[in-house]
């Protein structure tokens, strides 16, 4: 008795700051008693970006369960604003909720707080009229909560641009005495020059004590940052600590690289967010492929640390073990997002492990000390490229379970079949390209990707039940085809060569765009912008656009003007150091037409359906316990087709309530499912797609489900709409 007493004072306390939550006295008093409820039952609240540390995407809650959820109704939606009307933008954010205060991330990465149980905003912040941020990416998945000490308030960090903020949680203003009057320049810090490079962070970082321990975004392009882990003091905003991605000189995995590759290439950044064990001390970071993404003969070797699951000590940044899952990458395999922290049956015994699910459709499980592999990995045998200058690594890792939760081979017994016309039309384009499997390289021919650029799993992340030991990861079964393109080096110094080695692979080679990389076609600008207004885009970088500040202003001149259809004029003449850029760390012989889908001729995905899965998988057994499609075409539903599945962004959230609720798909649609079995019991159709993973909490004893409506990815509306549903009060 006296235990449930102390949990609903605790309770009683957590409401109450939310009523006084403009006292900061009241926020300070209060914060040990509901830190002590969450210790008691870490998955009773959502004040962790994907519900707690070891990224769970779990709840006890139960209230809203098989039995009512039928019932849902909207309780309440907050319109972020700045949606761009084109359809450029998103909102892809998992907001956190503390003390009854939600917070979340408008499209264009302005900061919000709102009352959780009513949607009325308390404050918004906007970095991007603060005065510290000109530019950056409109992408940002959530922020970070720290809790305050006796000498500091409570704080919102999150990243801008360039900049890691700090604000007051209560009221939003800059915290002036961290950084640089409220933040930190993350350009710095990375031991060497990156001026002109693109830096930033779209996945926010873990607060280990008084660490951010913090990944970043950067290009993988030919110019590339590395992608170092570094850990920021909450209080200052002083770097504590850095792990460098691509070794220096006497670390090791410095002699998986060419000898100036630390000075030099670029890429082998954790972008996708982190897991931390706190009683362990452990952070767990999956990294990203090295610059550039398909051609890697200015990169021999196995690339450490590309492509691999890092578990660093949280207080020092020291490597305790690693392991790579693609060696010397050329398929721009990233590990798509954080990895879930889990226990699993091994020999009769509880192991504390580590999973990752991966874009080829790989689900690795480690032991969380040791690194060692759970279920069997063969390494197995892929052919060489016949690129110029490229060493393929000769094997790869195939874990032997849990069996692929996508498929591996697209070939002609794979062909779409939803109409004659359909299966034609593919077979007749699969004929011209390779498509051999996993780990096939690029080539000038073309290459199927397949599963695709986004998996298989993409950045939503798996929820894991903790309870029943089953892992739920959504997939995406869409085939792409990659088709590199050689480039004159003589060309590299033009404005037709600058543009086909730096802006082709998002604009297209006849600057077609890309609408689900934001990024619009370049035809016609005079009618839209001014000369200097483009300049200034490609010098700067805007939106999802990254900076080319590399760029000398000859060369961005000379791309303005092959932009606008001026004769190509080339920027210097050409010596024997634009020849050599071609094969350094600055460059490539190739560039790429751009990242396509393979599509049959009505716009649907060329392999047949599913195109998109939900999977339950048991991580002790390493099997599946179900799969089902996720997503549906309506205009194919009413044709007779099965129903399809789509391709999807966002992941799913599990409850004690028996449910897997997941928006995610084309159809813009949210759905909860039966977790026992993947039956949809419930579904609603959102103003814009939920592109985004949703999180559920309680406030005032009722439960909520939120979801991010902000569309704009694989050609839909964009929207800027919160919408939180919970049974009829």
């Amino acid at each position: 008795m006296p235990l449930l007493v102390a949990i609903f004072l605790m309770k009683t306390s957590c409401l109450a700051m939310n009523r006084a939550y403009w006292s900061s006295a009241v926020i300070l008093l209060m914060t040990a008693a509901c830190n002590s409820r969450q210790a008691q039952d870490p998955y009773a609240t959502w004040a962790v970006y994907l519900g707690d540390h070891a990224s769970s995407q779990y709840s006890s809650l139960d209230q809203i369960n098989r039995r009512n959820v039928a019932s849902l109704e909207i309780a309440w939606t907050y319109a972020a604003g700045d949606a761009d009307s084109t359809g450029r933008t998103q909102i892809q954010c998992n907001p956190i909720v503390i003390d009854g205060v939600l917070y979340g991330v408008s499209p264009r990465v302005k900061i919000f707080a709102l009352n959780a149980a009513t949607g009325e905003p308390h404050w918004v912040f906007d970095p991007f009229t603060a005065g510290a941020v000109a530019e950056g990416p409109s992408i940002l998945r959530g922020v970070s909560y720290w809790e305050g000490d006796k000498a500091h308030r409570p704080r919102i960090l999150f990243t801008a641009g360039a900049r890691l903020f700090a604000v007051d949680a209560a009221t939003g203003q800059p915290i002036q005495s961290f950084g640089d009057s409220g933040s930190v320049d993350l350009r710095k810090g990375l031991g060497r020059d990156v001026t002109g490079l693109s830096v930033g962070a779209r996945t926010p970082g873990v607060i280990y004590n008084t660490l951010l321990i913090q990944g970043t975004n950067v290009s993988e392009g030919p110019m590339s940052a590395p992608g170092h882990i570094r850990a920021y003091d909450v209080r200052s905003g002083a770097m504590e600590w850095i792990f460098h991605t691509i070794p220096h000189p006497g670390e090791p995995g410095y002699d998986t690289w060419p000898e100036d590759a630390y000075e030099r290439a670029g890429g082998a950044n954790a972008w996708t967010g982190l897991s931390l064990d706190k009683e362990r001390g452990i952070v767990y970071l999956p990294t990203g492929s090295a610059a550039f993404d398909f051609w890697g003969g200015n990169r021999k070797g196995q690339n450490l640390y590309a492509n691999s699951l890092l578990a660093l000590d949280a207080a020092t940044g020291k490597r305790i073990w690693h392991y790579q899952t693609v060696h010397h990458d050329l398929w721009d395999r990233d590990l798509p997002s954080p990895p879930n922290l889990v226990t699993v049956e091994r020999g009769g015994a509880s192991v504390d492990a580590v999973v990752i699910a991966t874009k080829s459709g790989f689900v690795f499980v480690f032991d969380r000390e040791t690194g060692e592999p759970l279920f069997p990995i063969e390494e197995r045998s892929f052919p060489p490229s016949d690129l110029l200058g490229e060493a393929t690594w000769p094997t790869q890792p195939i874990p032997l379970a849990p069996p692929p939760f996508a498929r591996q081979y697209f070939g002609s017994e794979d062909i779409t079949d939803i109409s004659p016309e359909a299966t034609a039309y593919v077979a007749e384009i699969l004929r011209t390209v390779r498509s051999d499997g996993q780990f096939v390289p690029p080539s000038t021919q073309g290459t199927v990707i397949y599963p695709g650029f986004d998996g298989g799993a993409e950045w939503g992340g798996s929820a894991y039940d903790p309870v029943t030991g089953l892992l739920y990861v959504n997939s995406n079964e869409m085939p792409w085809i990659l088709t590199m393109v050689e480039l004159n080096p003589y060309d590299a110094a033009t404005g037709s060569g600058l543009y086909a080695r730096y802006c082709a692979g998002c604009h297209g080679s006849q600057l077609e765009g890309n609408t689900d990389l934001s990024s619009p076609a370049l035809t016609g600008l005079a009618d839209r912008f001014s000369r200097h207004e483009v300049a200034d885009q490609v010098a700067r970088g805007k939106g999802y656009m990254p900076s080319f500040g590399f760029l000398s202003a000859a060369e961005v001149t000379s791309i303005t003007s092959f932009l606008y259809g001026e004769e190509d004029a080339t920027v210097s003449a050409v010596d024997e150091q634009s020849i050599q850029l071609s094969t350094s760390f600055a460059g490539s012989p190739y560039g790429h037409t751009g990242y396509n889908r393979f599509f049959d001729e009505e716009g649907y995905p060329a392999v047949k359906p599913p195109w998109g899965t939900l999977n339950a998988i048991d991580l002790s057994a390493g099997e599946f316990v179900w799969t089902v499609p996720l997503g549906e075409f309506d205009e194919l539903t009413a044709r007779g087709i099965p129903v399809t599945g789509t391709e999807n962004y966002g992941g799913p959230v599990v409850t004690a309530g028996g449910l897997l609720f997941i928006a995610a798909s084309k159809d813009e649609r949210f759905r909860a499912l039966d977790k026992d079995t993947g039956v949809v019991l419930w579904e609603v159709q959102l103003p814009a797609g939920g592109y985004a993973t949703p999180a559920t909490y309680q406030v005032d004893e009722r439960q909520y489900v939120v979801i991010a409506a902000g569309g704009g990815k694989m050609g839909t509306k964009s929207g800027n709409t919160y919408i939180a549903f919970a049974l009829p009060g």
